[in-house]
């Protein structure tokens, strides 16, 4: 397992970003040589976990329980014979490109060590907004990204601060005792809004945006009156 890639954006003007700011740094490239990841502070008002990339929605984006996203170079192969394009590592806006781990498939609160010192942990899935789907320019994308096999990614949190490189090793140190993967959480989100309870099993460790729907459900359908129809939350 390998941490193929760090991405970083820097903010620019675009058409297609509900941000107040009209800006959006969606627009990750890599970088060579060392990169700092640290906890950003608070959401909505802590940033980036990464030196040198920029977070221009604080309402979906930053902050300690979204410091950094992260994505699959297989699920991106999987988008490349799709889309029929060639994809970069960083094309879908993440922080880290890796290869040969289950981002998808891990689980809430599952805690990865990135190289020698960094620990990050899993807190939920990236659900698309309208920022995305411009920047990716395809049709029907929200829906699409939404409903793909591929996997929406994983947002995580900085746990043991320090430096990461391209070509750092992964390894999976701790996995949680339930069964909330990325995967379910992002479906429950979603489309199955009726698995959103089964999800508080993860509280501790889910992002904060997330976390919220999934309590406003659950206390919606204990009394009686879920709107399975409800508004899910952009990350």
């Amino acid at each position: 397992m390998t941490l193929l890639s760090v991405n970083v954006g820097r903010a620019r003007a675009v058409d297609y970003t509900d941000a107040a700011s009209g800006l959006t740094a969606i627009d990750k490239r890599p970088v060579e040589g060392p990169v700092r990841i640290e906890a950003p502070g608070v959401p909505g008002v802590g940033r980036s976990g990464l030196a040198g990339d920029t977070v221009c929605d604080l309402r979906f984006h930053g902050g300690n329980d979204r410091a950094a996203y992260a994505f699959a170079r297989e699920d991106l192969d999987l988008w490349e014979r799709e889309l029929g394009r060639e994809l970069a590592n960083g094309s879908f806006g993440e922080n880290l490109t890796t290869r040969g781990l289950d981002v998808n498939g891990a689980l809430i609160g599952e805690r990865w060590r990135i190289g020698e010192d960094v620990v990050l942990e899993v807190t939920g899935g990236r659900i698309p907004c309208r920022t995305f789907a411009g920047f990716v320019e395809e049709k029907g994308w929200v829906r699409r990204f939404t409903q793909s096999q591929a996997g929406p990614g994983a947002l995580l949190r900085v746990i043991v601060p320090g430096e990461i490189r391209a070509g750092d090793p992964i390894t999976v140190v701790h996995r949680p005792d339930h069964d909330v993967t990325v995967a379910l959480l992002h479906r429950a989100a979603t489309a199955e809004r009726t698995l959103l309870p089964r999800t508080l099993a993860a509280a501790e460790w889910m992002e904060s945006g997330l976390l919220a729907l999934a309590r406003q459900y659950a206390d919606k359908y204990a009394a009686g009156d879920a709107d399975e129809q409800g508004t899910t939350v952009p990350v």
